[in-house]
C-alpha cells in the first residue's frame, strides 16, 4: 500500500474517534504531559497538516535525510520540546470546542492526502526543521505521528488501541529497520505481536528484564521520540 494510503487509513480512523468524543472526553490528561486530549490532538491536526504548506514552497535540490533520521536529537532539544507544547496548547485553547477541533483534523487531514496525491512522483519538500527529504519519507513520519499519538489518546481515553495494520506495519517496519540488525527477530524471539513492539520500542509499554537483557545482549537501540 502506497505510504499516502496508508496515512489515509491512519487519519480517517482517529477523525472517527476525534468526531464522537464529548467535551468532559476532550479534557482528560495524557501521558504526554501537560497535554489533555484536546491539545494532543491539536499537535497532531497541525502535524497532519504541513504538508500542503510545504508542496507551497520550491522543492530542495536533493533529498538528505529520510523517515528515521528525521527523528533526531535536534527534534527534542529542550528549546524545541518547550516551543511543541506551548503551541500545541495555545492551539487547542484556540478552538471553541472539541467538536470544533475534530472537524478542522478532518479538514486537515483530507488536504493532506489531496495534495499528496496531486503532487508528482519523486517530489522533494523541506520541513519546517529544514530537512530535504521526498514526500513520501515525510508522510512516513506523519504516519508515525499518528499511529504513536493515537496510541496516547487511546490510553488517555480507556479505550483499546485503535492502530490500523497498514500503519501498524510500516511504525513497526521502521523501528526495527532503525534499531539495526539485532532487532531483526527480536519480536518473535520475546513473542511480541506488531502492537506490542510498536508500544514496547517507543516506551507506552515498560519492558521487563528479560527483555531489556536481550535487547542489550543484541544492541538494539530504538529510535528517540522525546
Amino acid at each position: 500500500m502506497r505510504v499516502v494510503e496508508v496515512f489515509r487509513v491512519e487519519a480517517l480512523r482517529l477523525a472517527e474517534v476525534l468526531a464522537g468524543l464529548t467535551e468532559p472526553e476532550f479534557a482528560r490528561p495524557t501521558l504526554c504531559p501537560p497535554w489533555n486530549v484536546r491539545e494532543l490532538a491539536a499537535h497532531v491536526s497541525t502535524g497532519a497538516g504541513r504538508v500542503v504548506g510545504m508542496l507551497a514552497e520550491p522543492a530542495p535540490p536533493r533529498a538528505e535525510v529520510d523517515a528515521a533520521a528525521y527523528f533526531g536529537p535536534a527534534k527534542f532539544t529542550p528549546e524545541t520540546d518547550t516551543a511543541r507544547i506551548d503551541t500545541a496548547r495555545r492551539e487547542g485553547a484556540g478552538f471553541g470546542s472539541g467538536h470544533e477541533l475534530a472537524e478542522e483534523f478532518a479538514r486537515t487531514w483530507r488536504g493532506t492526502y489531496a495534495a499528496s496525491l496531486a503532487a508528482p512522483p519523486g517530489r522533494l519538500v523541506r520541513t519546517r526543521h529544514g530537512d530535504p527529504m521526498t514526500l513520501d519519507e515525510f508522510l512516513v513520519t506523519r504516519v508515525v505521528e499518528l499511529g504513536l499519538h493515537g496510541l496516547d489518546l487511546a490510553a488517555a481515553l480507556d479505550r483499546e488501541p485503535w492502530l490500523t495494520e497498514p500503519a501498524g506495519e510500516m511504525i513497526a517496519g521502521l523501528l526495527t529497520r532503525a534499531a539495526g540488525p539485532g532487532a531483526v527477530g527480536l519480536a518473535e524471539e520475546l513473542r511480541w505481536d506488531r502492537l506490542t513492539l510498536v508500544a514496547k520500542a517507543t516506551g507506552r509499554r515498560p519492558l521487563t528484564g528479560p527483555e531489556r537483557a536481550e535487547l542489550d545482549r543484541r544492541g538494539v537501540r530504538w529510535l528517540a521520540f522525546g
